[in-house]
Order: C-alpha cells, then structure tokens, then sequence
C-alpha cells in the first residue's frame, strides 16, 4: 500500500467484519514519531490467530486464500526502525499498534486521513467510531456517539448534511493540527 491511510482502512475494515459496534483510531504525531493505533470491540482472535496474523498466506476470510493488509502494515512499520503490535481476546476485541520513524528513508506518506474516516463513518453508519489525530501537542477527537447524542437515531451518519459536516469537522481540525 502507497500510504498508511489505506492500512488503517484495511485494519478498521477487519474490525467490522469481526462484528465490532466501535472502533477507535488514533494517529499521533511527535517529533519524528508516528504512531498509528486501531481498537475495536469486536469478536476478537485467539492466540494462535494472533500469532499468524502477519503471515501473508493466513486469513480467516473464506473468499480468499491470501490476506496482505496486516503484513505489510507491520513490514511498513519495521521498515521505518519502528514496531508492530496486536492484542487481542475472544469475545472482547483486537489492538493493532504500529510506530514509525518519520525520518526514514522508507517511511511512506501518511494519506488522506481525513478521507479514510468519512468514507469509514458514512459505508458502516451502524457502527460507532472514535477518531482521535494529534501532532506536536495539538489534538482533535470526533466520537460518532456525540454526533448520534446531537442527531438522534432517526439521522443517519451517511446521510448527505450529516457527512458533509464529518468531513469540514475533519479538514478543519486537521489544518488547525498541522499548521498550529
């Protein structure tokens, strides 16, 4: 994958098909770390799952043989000098963490966040997530739960206002993160 983006939308993806009602983002920024973590609440792995995990030519999924999302993820990370972690329980959810040394030569770019999560929020307006981006100090969250509390039941995430406002929310916040 050409950016880190497109490994968070293939984690949180994994974490909806693992029946997960939250899923929580975080991306912060320090110096020239970047780290990158994606919980959920989902059906959770077993040991022996999680210790397969990052074998390319292991997947739970039935219509393929091959899944590539989570080895390169931490093979990006690695990569970098950074590291690579999962966690996870049955019946109680997965962890993903990974690190990145931003200064390195092989450390691809991060992506269009922003993009990631409002295509995530508006494709599973059933489930709830919690987005959390935070460089140098300055951070933002957008918890879809608040935005539900505001919006009731009756007004879906993906509705065309609704996602509208996601994504000014995001760029604003982003900018204001970015430049200070």
């Amino acid at each position: 994958m050409r950016e880190l983006s497109l490994n968070v939308m293939d984690v949180a993806q994994n974490s909806v098909a693992a029946d997960a009602s939250l899923i929580t983002v975080r991306v912060m920024e320090r110096g020239n770390r970047l780290t990158i973590e994606i919980q959920d609440n989902g059906k959770g792995m077993t040991e022996d799952q999680v210790s397969h995990v990052a074998d390319p030519f292991f997947t739970t999924r039935t219509t393929r043989k091959v899944g590539l999302g989570v080895p390169l993820f931490k093979m990006q990370a690695e990569m970098t000098g950074g590291s690579f972690s999962i966690a996870s329980h049955p019946g109680e959810g997965t962890a993903v963490k990974a690190e990145f040394v931003t200064s390195h030569v092989d450390m691809i770019p991060l992506g269009d966040m922003d993009a990631t999560m409002l295509l995530l929020i508006t494709c599973n307006p059933q489930r709830d997530f919690i987005y959390i981006r935070g460089k140098d100090g300055r951070e933002f969250t957008l918890d879809t739960r608040q935005l539900r509390d505001v919006l009731g039941e009756e007004v879906p995430l993906n509705t065309p206002d609704v996602a509208a406002w996601i994504k000014e929310f995001l760029q604003e916040q982003t900018s204001y993160i970015e430049k200070g």
